[in-house]
């Protein structure tokens, strides 16, 4: 039974960017989570439709950090072991993982149209469509069974997780391994970066509602790694049931437990968390303006949409939004409706604060503004508590 801890309020699709003409008909959902008291599982109340999100005008390329592309060419050095490796991709994106992999290799699946004729023009035999057992076994007919399934960021975006686990475990060899990431419900708890919580993201995962949701479909988990990607991933390693179990999963599973991510708890506190960090948030923004001083936000991300619709951050708080991304340059911001220009007319020696949209690359970032930083520049973080950097 799902037990309701944390109300978002009312969000929109955090990365559909609009222009003015746009506002009126922009799609709003009501953004509850809750606990699930069987599966130990984070999910929404309600589940936003897939194809509202993930389309032919999806903005978010992997590609555009130096961090992502790095980490997903090491692991694809070390997991390219052998030539006659047979490895699918759900989740392609723009193809940040898979170009890293031969074309006679890999195959990809990718439901956002614009992605999928980039992945193909790359010379991979592509799937522009959904991940469900009818995909799976359409692939099983023309390609045969797959030794390796990866998925970075993108099982924690599918609705119908017992779908999405028996589509892999039919498609999987015998001896295969299912390797996905996606943001770590525990990191999500100690950092109180509610902003991992948006419509793509109906789950937070933790490894033991993961593994109680693989079992009852034919899947364990074999092995854990702990990733610092993302604000703090999990790396998880799933086979047939019956595989030998390395003792990485009992120490997450161990260390979640003394987190309390199996009690319901833990979430009603999390939630009063949540709830500081708005008031936290907006104290400083204000404070900000009080004193004259230039504020704007650094990158137009997803968890930026969610914090902004929720705290009520609008332009009279934040002057801009200063992205790389040419997709969402010239826009509004969802829900807020905050304008996006390109870092070169906007990130300036004007600017006296900048909110840290993507905190989780915050590293990258402080390299790259070294001299922003170096005039007396200030970021602003809500992460782990809000305040400036």
């Amino acid at each position: 039974m799902k037990k309701q801890f944390l109300n978002l309020g009312k969000q929109p699709i955090a990365n559909r960017f609009i222009y003015k003409d746009q506002i009126e008909n922009e799609f709003l959902f009501d953004l509850k989570v809750a606990f699930d008291e069987e599966t130990k599982l984070v999910t929404q109340v309600e589940y936003v439709d897939p194809p509202l999100m993930f389309n032919e005008d999806y903005t978010y390329r992997g590609s555009m950090s130096n961090t992502m592309q790095k980490h997903f060419k090491e692991l694809s050095n070390s997991l390219n072991t052998n030539p006659n490796l047979k490895i699918l991709e759900i989740g392609s994106n723009d193809g940040v993982f898979i170009k890293n992999w031969p074309t006679d290799q890999a195959i990809a699946v990718e439901p956002c149209g614009n992605f999928a004729k980039e992945t193909q023009d790359l010379g991979y035999i592509t799937y522009p469509e959904f991940w469900t057992t009818s995909l799976s076994n359409k692939i099983q007919k023309n390609h045969g069974k797959q030794n390796i399934i990866f998925a970075a960021n993108c099982i924690c975006h599918i609705p119908d997780l017992d779908e999405t686990f028996k589509a892999v475990e039919s498609l999987l060899t015998e001896d295969g391994v299912f390797i996905f990431e996606d943001p770590s419900l525990a990191e999500v708890i100690n950092n109180t970066s509610y902003d991992q919580i948006y419509d793509e993201h109906p789950h937070v995962f933790s490894v033991i509602a993961l593994d109680n949701i693989l079992k009852r479909n034919g899947l364990q988990i074999v092995k854990v790694d702990n990733l610092s990607v993302h604000g703090g991933s999990n790396r998880i390693y799933a086979q047939k049931l019956g595989t030998k179990v390395d003792s990485s999963v009992e120490k997450n599973k161990s260390y979640e437990r003394v987190l309390g991510l199996d009690k319901f708890e833990t979430f009603k506190r999390f939630a009063e968390k949540v709830e500081q960090s708005k008031r936290d948030l907006i104290r400083i923004l204000n404070q900000c303006k009080k004193e004259n001083k230039k504020v704007i936000s650094y990158g137009a991300t997803s968890k930026s949409t969610t914090i902004f619709n929720y705290c009520g951050v609008t332009p009279e708080l934040i002057d801009y939004i200063t992205d790389t991304t040419p997709e969402k340059q010239g826009k509004l911001s969802p829900g807020t409706h905050i304008p996006i220009i390109t870092p070169e007319e906007g990130f300036d020696e004007s600017v006296d604060y900048a909110y840290l949209g993507a905190w989780n690359f915050i590293k990258e970032i402080s390299e790259k503004e070294s001299k922003y930083l170096d005039r007396g520049g200030k970021f602003i973080t809500h992460v782990p508590t809000v305040k400036i950097v």
